[in-house]
This record gives structure tokens, sequence and C-alpha cells, in this order.
């Protein structure tokens, strides 16, 4: 629940923030204890959202956990601590009975807990495979400094990720980015692969930085370029050079060889898996709208896909189709 009601029964309230990396484990708790403790009312409320709350309340940090006894505060819980949290509700709900004693609940406080090792356990039993590991690597080193955040520059989804685009170019930092709420197999997978459970993320030549206090901190101890390391950084065309040769043979597409996202992109994979059997590079540009738009000047060719051999542009699909046809294009790949 994200609106703040008044009941009759005792209330806990939970400000969270999705960015936490406590969020997940603390709201599996909140999930389980209305059904410990049915005579209670719990709610919990996005702090960035809820500011007359937040105010009203003197919440400072998230997770903050208000208890409220005839909505009058009666305690309050700063911090993830599942153990703590369950006997505060436990005490809660003998003040309003008014019963004597503090006889915590061990049973629930043990369930609860198991619930919450049970989260934990299966975040980490997810894992990544191999392929979508490749895809990540790809994707990290894909510019010498990636955002990984909600939404685009010019429409960012959060609060945290606008602050960071802010930063960035307060700072005149150069940076590309990617949208991880369009691919939530990368979503989910960047967070086991960096060992960093929110966004938005900062990599500099594949390294995690880090999210936007780090970048905060590294702001306050001199420009932030010094600090990432990056006042030297390429251009566009010397970036659009490296990757163009990044592999002997490379196709800028829609989509992946494993999902092309459109038929032109697919018959050109179709294509290269046939002429190349030891194997083909690719960029997805529907991923990086800077490369999909400046290769296009770069290249002085206007549509995708684009195959490139030894840095060199070969065509797009009906040059590549006629030179397969002709044997050009297998006598190119192996030359």
């Amino acid at each position: 629940m994200s609106q703040f009601t008044t009941t009759a029964s005792p209330k806990v309230l939970h400000f969270t923030a999705p960015w936490h990396p406590s969020h997940a484990q603390m709201s599996a708790v909140m999930t389980a204890l209305p059904t410990a403790f049915p005579s209670l009312t719990f709610q919990s409320l996005p702090a960035e959202t809820s500011p007359t709350l937040v105010n009203k309340f003197n919440v400072t940090v998230v997770p903050t956990f208000i208890f409220l006894l005839n909505d009058e505060v009666w305690s309050r819980l700063e911090g993830a601590d599942p153990s703590e949290l369950t006997r505060k509700v436990g005490e809660l709900k003998e003040e309003s009975f008014k019963l004597k004693g503090n006889n915590t609940n061990a049973a629930v406080v043990k369930e609860v807990e198991k619930e919450v090792e049970k989260e934990k356990e299966e975040g980490e039993e997810g894992g990544i495979d191999e392929e979508l590991r490749k895809k990540i690597q790809t994707l990290l080193t894909s510019a010498p400094v990636l955002l990984l955040m909600k939404g685009t520059p010019t429409s960012p989804k959060c609060g945290f990720s606008r602050q960071t685009i802010s930063l960035l170019q307060s700072s005149k930092i150069p940076f590309s980015s990617y949208n991880i709420l369009e691919n939530d197999a990368i979503r989910q997978g960047v967070k086991i692969y960096s060992d960093w459970p929110t966004y938005p993320q900062l990599y500099v030549k594949g390294e995690l930085i880090g999210g936007l206090d780090i970048l905060k901190d590294l702001a306050e101890d001199g420009p932030l370029s010094e600090s990432l390391g990056v006042s030297a950084l390429e251009t566009i065309d010397e970036r659009l050079s490296r990757l163009t040769k990044r592999s002997e043979v490379i196709v800028f597409m829609k989509g992946l060889p494993s999902g092309p996202k459109c038929g032109f992109s697919r018959q050109i994979v179709e294509i290269l898996e046939d002429v190349c059997p030891k194997g083909y590079d690719s960029f997805n540009i529907l991923e990086d709208e800077e490369v999909r738009r400046e290769l296009k000047r770069f290249s002085e060719w206007p549509t995708y896909p684009q195959l490139w051999v030894r840095g060199e542009l070969v065509g797009g699909l009906d040059v590549v189709r006629e030179m397969k046809e002709e044997g050009e294009l297998k006598e190119l790949i192996e030359g």
C-alpha cells in the first residue's frame, strides 16, 4: 500500500525505498507479519513519494518502522532487523490488549526469519547462465562510461537515476546509458554479476564504480572526471572505430543472433551462420541509442544491419546476400 490510512487497530508503517539493499528482505517480512498478527494493520510507504508523512514522523533513513497505538507514535525502529521488528510487533500487539510482560512470540519470529532466509537463498541460487554472462560482459564494455539506469537520460524513471544523470552532466562527463527496465534478465543478472543490488550503476571501462551515493562522495573529493579517471575520454568517432574493429567479423543489428528484432537482421544472421564457422561478433544497436544514431553517420550507411570485416564496412543485407551468392563473402571473411 502506498497511502496512509487511518484505522482503529494498531499500525506498523514501513518507510522504504526500492533501491535500498534491504528492500526485498524487509518487504518479505512485512508480507509475512499480517498472517501472524491479523489484529494489526501493516502499511509500506515509499519514502521518496510520501514527504508529508516523512516529515510528520521525522523519517531520516530507510528502512524506518513506525509503530502507532491509538494513532500516536508508540515506538520506532530504524534499520533492517527482522528479529527486532517482529519482537516490537509482538509487543505492540500485547500493549494493545493491555497485557503485562514482554512475551515475544518466538514461533512467529522463527517463521518470519525462515521466510527471509528463503528469500535470500532463492536470490543466491538464481545465478546467471553463460550466455547471459557474455551478454552482460559485452554490455558493460560497450562504452568507456556506461550508466545502467531506470529509463533514459531524457526520461529517467526514478529520482536516483535523475540525480545521477544531473551529476554526470554537470561534471561534463560523456556517457552512454542502458535502460534496465527494458530487459528483466539483464536487470536481474547484472545484480548478481556485479554483486550490487540497486540501480543506477555506473561503469567505467567495464568496472563497477557504484551508485549515486558513491558518485556524490567522489565528487566531494574533487572533479568527478578525475576521480573516475576519465578526463581523456574517447570521442564518439573513436568509440565507433574501436567497436567496428572489436572483432574480425561484427554485425551491427537489431537484437541478438539468438533473437533478431527484424527480418533483415534475421536473414543476415542466417547468412553469417553459414559462412562463419568460427563464429562472429554482434552489437545490438537497440540497446545503445548513441551508437544506433552515430554509426549511420560514421559509416555513411543509412540502415541496419551493417556488416563489418576487419574494421571495414561490407554493407547491409542486399550487399551481403549478393556477395555470398558470388562466393565473395566467404573469401573476404577467410582472407
